[in-house]
């Protein structure tokens, strides 16, 4: 993707959220988010670069959708597991760190997906090797490298090849 369209994109995405943010609109706050999306994108600009190596298809906007939909799904189920760990004494927790495989050979969709794992509870990214990452898992179900990244990884990875390659 172009660099002048991902700045593009990106203006009227902070120009959309500052909108959203100043509801009731007038024509002051619109001018207002105007100078402020501009403004942001000129003094983060050298920090956009990574943005840039997205893919705008067609199937982006979906397989971006459908990745927050799972992450928040899985961010649910998981806040409730632990919960129900902490609450229940004598459900089993079982804490160790796991090998996982990734196939993305983007490293923005790898820095995602160490976050996306990162943010949800029971598990942590500790280390990324190259196509391998360390995750601390609360409670190991896995015991080998493929049943482990099918239970943590894959659901994120399919969405993220399709989005970065």
């Amino acid at each position: 993707m172009k660099k002048i369209t991902v700045y593009i994109l990106l203006f009227f995405a902070l120009l959309g959220m500052w909108l959203l943010l100043t509801m009731p609109l007038s024509l002051q706050e619109f001018f207002a988010g105007v100078v402020v999306s501009g403004a942001v994108l000129f003094l983060f600009r050298r920090y956009i670069t990574p943005v840039t190596r997205c893919r705008l298809s067609f199937r982006t906007v979906p397989s971006a959708i459908a990745f927050v939909t799972v992450f928040l799904v899985e961010l649910f189920k998981s806040n409730i597991d632990v919960a129900l760990r902490v609450l229940n004494p004598r459900l089993p927790i079982r804490p160790g760190i796991v090998k996982v495989t990734t196939s993305l050979h983007s490293s923005v969709a790898r820095i995602i997906l160490a976050n996306a794992i990162t943010l949800t509870p029971g598990t942590l990214t500790v280390e990324t090797a190259g196509e391998h990452f360390y995750i601390h898992w609360i409670d190991v179900s896995a015991g080998d490298v493929e049943a482990a990244s099918r239970a943590i990884v894959r659901k994120f990875e399919r969405y993220l090849e399709v989005m970065f390659g």
